[in-house]
Parts: C-alpha cells; sequence; structure tokens
C-alpha cells in the first residue's frame, strides 16, 4: 500500500510537471484540464477548410465562421472557405467537427471538449456547441508562426471547465456604456471562456431598460441614456450565440432612486426625486409594506422577463442603510403587526414577495449575499462580495452562491492579487455536497470611475486571469507564466475591438495637447491608479466629473515596474556588469525624463497635477543608482544613508494626482538589500 501511494505521488508529480511545460510554450488561456504537446506542427495554407459533420446550428456555423475569419486576418492568407454553411459537410476538410447536441444557455451545461491535431488534420469534438465554441478559441490561441508559415502545433488538449458560473458584471448605470462597448466585451468574455454577462441596469444614477409599461422609468430616470428594447433583444441574442448569458439586475429595494423620478408613490419617503449624481450609499427605499408595490412588479418583471430569457434574475438586495424605513410610521406598523424584528427581516419579507412575482414567471432570483436570510427559498443564487464567511454561511444554509469578492476589477488591484483568490475557500470545512454549491465567480466592473473610452483598460487583461481561476484546475497558480501569457491574450483581444492598448496612447496624447507622448508615457507606465476606494476620498466626483485625467489614462497595474522589479532581484542575484549595466541604462532615462516632461507640461496644462510625480520620479532613479553602485561595487553604505534614503521614498509614497509611483517599494527593497555599516 504505501509503494502505491509514492507510486501515484511520483505519477501526479510528473503529469503536474508536464503540465506546467506545456503552459510555459503555449499561450493559453485559461490553461486547459488535460494538455499533451506532441513533435511535429500543422502548417496553415490557403487550403485550409472547416467541416461540421456532426450536429450543426446557425450559432456553430457563426461561431466558425468568426473563428475562420480572425484567423485570415492573423496569417493574411485568402483562404477558399470564407464562411460556414450548414451544407459543407465533407471528410476532407482540414479541420472536422463533431458535435453531437445543441447547448442550453443554463448553469451545469456540458462545456467540454477534445482537440486533436496532427499530421492528418485537426479534430474537434464536444456534447455540445457550447463546447465546440470553447475549442475554436483554444484552436486560435494555439496559432503560432516561425519562419516558414504559420501553424498550429501537434497537440491533444482534453478540457472542461472547473466551475459552471464564470461572469463579468458590467454596471451601465453610474456610467452609461454604449451597445458596441457591451459587444466587443462579449467578445472578449467568449475568447477567455467567460459564459455569463451580468448587466447591472439600475441604480440611483440611471434606469437604463425601454419600459413600454412604465415609460417614466427611462424618460425620466436616464437622461435619455438607455436601451430600446430592440437593443436588448439584439444584445441578448448576440451573447447567446457567443454562449453567454446574460442576466440583467434590477438593483432593489435600495439603490433605486431613479425609479422613484418618475414613480415617487413606490418610496418609503414622500418624493420629489431626482437622479443622484454623487457615488455612495443613499436613502431613497422601494415601500415594501404598500401593495401597489408589488402591483408594479407584477407588470414590471412580466415585461422585462419577455426581454431575457435566462433562468435567473438579479434583484440586487446590497447597501439598504434602513434610514427611510426607520422613519416611516406606517412601515413601523407593519412590522410591529407582523411581528418582523428588524430591517434584514423585512426585506426578505419583501425579497419572497419578488421571489412569489418571479416564480410565476418561471424566474430564480439571485442577488448580492444580503438577500440571504433562512426564511429565504434554497433555489436562490447569493453574490457574496465580503467575503469567505458570508459564503460559508450561505451553502450552510442550502443556497447556490458565486463569489466577486476578490474579483472587483474597479479597485484597481493588480492582476496577481485577483489571481490568488480561489471561488472555494482555503482550509474549509464544508463538506463536498456545500462545495457543489459554490457555482464560480464573477469579477465586478463597477462604473463610478469608467466611460466608454477607458473601459476595456480597467477589464481587460485581469479579467483574463479571472477567468482562467474559474475554468483552468486548482493547480494552476504559477504566476509568472500567468503574467507570460497575458501579455500575449492582450494582444490578441485588440483584433476582437478591445481598446486598452490603442486607447492609452490616445489618451496621453490629449493630456499633452498632441505633443509627443514619450516622456509622459514614461512617468505614466510607472504609476497606478490608487487602489479600493481612496479616489472617494482624495476628491469629490460626481456624474459629470472628467474621466480623461491622468489616473484614467494609467493602467490598474504597472508592467514596467513589474519588470523592473524583476530586473532588481535578477541584479541582486547576480550583480554582475550586464545586469548593472542593464539598470543603469533603464535608470537614466527615468532620471533625464523630467526636463523633457517638463517642456510638454509648459503648453499642456492638464499635466500639471503630474509635475511633483515627474520630479520624484528623477529623485527615486538617482537613489536608486547610488544603490546598484554600491551593490555592485560590493560596498557598505552607512546606517544614516540607508534610513535617510528610506525615509525620503515614503515620503514620496503619497498619492499625487491620484496615482502611485509605484517604483517606490522597489527600490526600497533594494536598499534592504544593501549591507550596512556597523
Amino acid at each position: 500500500m504505501k509503494k502505491l501511494i509514492i507510486y501515484s505521488l511520483f505519477v501526479f508529480t510528473i503529469v503536474v510537471s508536464i503540465q506546467a511545460q506545456v503552459v510555459t510554450n503555449l499561450n493559453l488561456m485559461p490553461v486547459p484540464e488535460k494538455v499533451k504537446l506532441n513533435e511535429g506542427k500543422f502548417r496553415v495554407d490557403e487550403s485550409f477548410s472547416v467541416s461540421i459533420n456532426g450536429y450543426s446550428s446557425d450559432r456553430l456555423n457563426s461561431a466558425v465562421t468568426r473563428m475562420v475569419k480572425r484567423l485570415t486576418g492573423r496569417t493574411t492568407l485568402f483562404l477558399k472557405q470564407d464562411f460556414l454553411t450548414p451544407v459543407f459537410k465533407t471528410d476532407s476538410a482540414k479541420m472536422i467537427i463533431n458535435v453531437k447536441r445543441e447547448g442550453e444557455l443554463k448553469i451545469n451545461e456540458d462545456e467540454s471538449y477534445e482537440l486533436d491535431i496532427s499530421e492528418n488534420g485537426i479534430t474537434l469534438k464536444a456534447e455540445t456547441d457550447l463546447g465546440a465554441m470553447h475549442g475554436l478559441e483554444t484552436l486560435l490561441q494555439l496559432l503560432d508562426a516561425d519562419s516558414e508559415s504559420y501553424f498550429f502545433p501537434f497537440v491533444n488538449i482534453s478540457d472542461k471547465p472547473r466551475f459552471t458560473w464564470r461572469g463579468l458584471m458590467i454596471d451601465v448605470s453610474r456610467h452609461f456604456m454604449p451597445v458596441d462597448v457591451i459587444k466587443r466585451n462579449l467578445d472578449a468574455m467568449a475568447a477567455v471562456k467567460l459564459n455569463v454577462l451580468h448587466w447591472h441596469l439600475t441604480d440611483d444614477q440611471g434606469f437604463r431598460v425601454e419600459s413600454m409599461v412604465f415609460p417614466k422609468l427611462q424618460q425620466l430616470g436616464s437622461d435619455g441614456l438607455f436601451y430600446t428594447q430592440d437593443q436588448i433583444k439584439d444584445i441578448v441574442k448576440y451573447a447567446g450565440d457567443r454562449g453567454i448569458r446574460v442576466v440583467p439586475e434590477f438593483d432593489l429595494p435600495g439603490h433605486s432612486t431613479s425609479w422613484f423620478v418618475g414613480y415617487p408613490e413606490l418610496a418609503s419617503a414622500p418624493g420629489p426625486y431626482k437622479i443622484e449624481r454623487g457615488w455612495g450609499v443613499f436613502d431613497p427605499t422601494f415601500n415594501p409594506v404598500i401593495e401597489e408595490t408589488y402591483q408594479f412588479f407584477e407588470k414590471f418583471f412580466e415585461e422585462i422577463s419577455a426581454l431575457f430569457p435566462d433562468a435567473y434574475i438579479h434583484i440586487g438586495g446590497d447597501e439598504n442603510n434602513g434610514k427611510q424605513w426607520n422613519a416611516n410610521p406606517e412601515i413601523q406598523d407593519f412590522m410591529k403587526a407582523k411581528n418582523i424584528p428588524d430591517n434584514h427581516t423585512l426585506q426578505s419579507y419583501f425579497n419572497r414577495r419578488l421571489a412569489g412575482i418571479l416564480t410565476k414567471l418561471n424566474k430564480k432570483i439571485m442577488g448580492w449575499e444580503e438577500i440571504v436570510h433562512p426564511d429565504m427559498p434554497k433555489d436562490i443564487i447569493a453574490q457574496c462580495w465580503r467575503g469567505e464567511k458570508s459564503l460559508t454561511e450561505s451553502v450552510k444554509l442550502g443556497m447556490n452562491v458565486i463569489l466577486s469578492k476578490g474579483y472587483y476589477i474597479d479597485l484597481n488591484h493588480i492582476t496577481e492579487d485577483h489571481y490568488s483568490v480561489d471561488p472555494v475557500p482555503k482550509d474549509n470545512s464544508l463538506t463536498e455536497d456545500e462545495v457543489k454549491r459554490i457555482l464560480g465567480g464573477e469579477a465586478t466592473m463597477w462604473a463610478e470611475f469608467v466611460w466608454p473610452e477607458n473601459i476595456d483598460s480597467r477589464i481587460w487583461p485581469r479579467t483574463a486571469a479571472i477567468a482562467e481561476r474559474f475554468w483552468s484546475p486548482a493547480t494552476v497558480t504559477d504566476v509568472d507564466d500567468m503574467y507570460r501569457r497575458l501579455r500575449t491574450v492582450d494582444f490578441r483581444m485588440e483584433e476582437l475591438g478591445i481598446t486598452d492598448i490603442k486607447n492609452y496612447d490616445m489618451m496621453l496624447r490629449r493630456l499633452t495637447n498632441n505633443q509627443d507622448i514619450v516622456s509622459l508615457k514614461t512617468l505614466v507606465d510607472l504609476v497606478e491608479p490608487v487602489k479600493n476606494y481612496q479616489r472617494k476620498k482624495l476628491r469629490d466626483h460626481t456624474a459629470f466629473s472628467p474621466l480623461t485625467r491622468t489616473i484614467d489614462a494609467a493602467k490598474p497595474e504597472s508592467m514596467a515596474t513589474r519588470k523592473f522589479g524583476k530586473r532588481i532581484d535578477k541584479f541582486l542575484s547576480s550583480p554582475d556588469a550586464e545586469n548593472y549595466n542593464g539598470l543603469v541604462n533603464i535608470l537614466s532615462v527615468w532620471k533625464n525624463n523630467e526636463v523633457q516632461l517638463a517642456k510638454i507640461i509648459q503648453k499642456a496644462p492638464a499635466l500639471k497635477e503630474v509635475e511633483p510625480l515627474s520630479q520624484d520620479l528623477t529623485f527615486c532613479a538617482n537613489i536608486a543608482m547610488e544603490a546598484i553602485e554600491i551593490v555592485y561595487e560590493n560596498k557598505k553604505a552607512s546606517k544614516d544613508w540607508v534610513d535617510s534614503k528610506m525615509q525620503e521614498l515614503k515620503d514620496r509614497k503619497v498619492p499625487k494626482a491620484q496615482v502611485e509611483l509605484v517604483i517606490i517599494p522597489v527600490i526600497m527593497r533594494l536598499l534592504n538589500s544593501i549591507s550596512v555599516q556597523q
């Protein structure tokens, strides 16, 4: 028995090692469940063609056609087959697809696939067309090139997702996002195998859906920025064609000011109301004790259910501060008469009434974790945004959950922070059945500080790494390799219309007033927006505040700083001339950048706020230059010198223009490595 255990561990180690080696050689994201890389290359030429020899559907035909178009776009080959039709079936095609049935857009549907590439051609097998579509994305990620031509490596892949719910929430209430923004992000979601668009459609700042039954909702609550019903149907179909479910969110009973602009009689306090222009948690809340509220929702959700075919409707439920309820005598009398002890229980009463309405419409409810209550139906889904404790409590109550804590991409955390969070808590006390109730997770793009120009830079490429956490085996955790692959994924997103790379330079050009952006880019490459909710604290913002400043152009993660940190680590482990000179070259550019940028700022008033940061960069470069010279020459520094430089660096860690110069911690790490004279 002991020998068997040792042998099993040996085999497991080999498999993990092979998997790691395959990942290092390929640019796949998410990493498939099983990959076997073989010797050989399948060359792509103008004779390349695809045939669906099993079950065929319009959705799958369209997906194959899009794949072929992207393939031709990358290779510039004039393929003879430019689109796929149901009648084209042949065994002589270079790629054969076999699918057994149409996949349903629902939880726990089969999304597995098998992809084999050899000298005999390419075969893709799947139970459903959804699985085949995932296989097509993997195939495109495998495309490579050498001096001879483009090719696919010989490979055997067997793949399926770890979690059934792999979502991205996009808030379109705080800042409205046009249809083209939603569609290009749906394309990007499909590319990394996300399968749920959680569409946050209402909040205090705007009601974004056209209602024919209650037209004052969009007429008075949207500033004219809303989706028509035809646009909604179009987006739902567009998502479905890419294997993505659309779950709408109507945030209730709080976060609801925009509803009351047109229908103040439904609020818990008398109006009039106006659209909220600021950010935060506000008092307006639906009145849960009057029948008019539920009569309204019966008609509203009947209309809405026809637009959104998904089984779930998200009712929000978060951050109801209860102030209007506490101040309303009618509500307080109702609570006493019904023996309702607190606002949480009152909200559960409200949620149960909504659940009854939605059940009649063959819908189920999901909501933020505040909807969890022992009295709630067990078929709800709770979206946990506060952490492990609420997730564990919810599954122990018998409810399904998804995790968003750790995936709040609006907070500008670096990719590694999100990548390290797993939907299943470590060292948990959950049973096997309870773990099965963790359906997956969602990245959340709250929109206080994004608009169509920069939203892509806040979603991508970090969400691709989150998508890997939702799809790939839990053992896929190599951070350095994740970053290696992320660079390629980010580049490939451009062919789908994602703008995080190209809009960066465009926003910098505007800031410089159409001057040369090299010196500004050198600086902004080394800063990151302040994290968490610091931006709100450092300066007041409204829905009309400009989102065109340096903080809005700066990316959530400075890859230049990460690269610099790696070079510092390499130098400290091997302080030779090559590593030393490489750092000197980088630091010289930073040291001299201030002079060049100062000339630009003279004709670009929008950049005056970053002038102190530019000076800090020069200062930090000088300290780093001195430090690497000490290490290179194997000298010792005085303790007073190290302490004084450390303090000066700490002083410069304070955000300026609401961004942080993130090379400072790297330079502090360098100083900590210096030998000090005793």
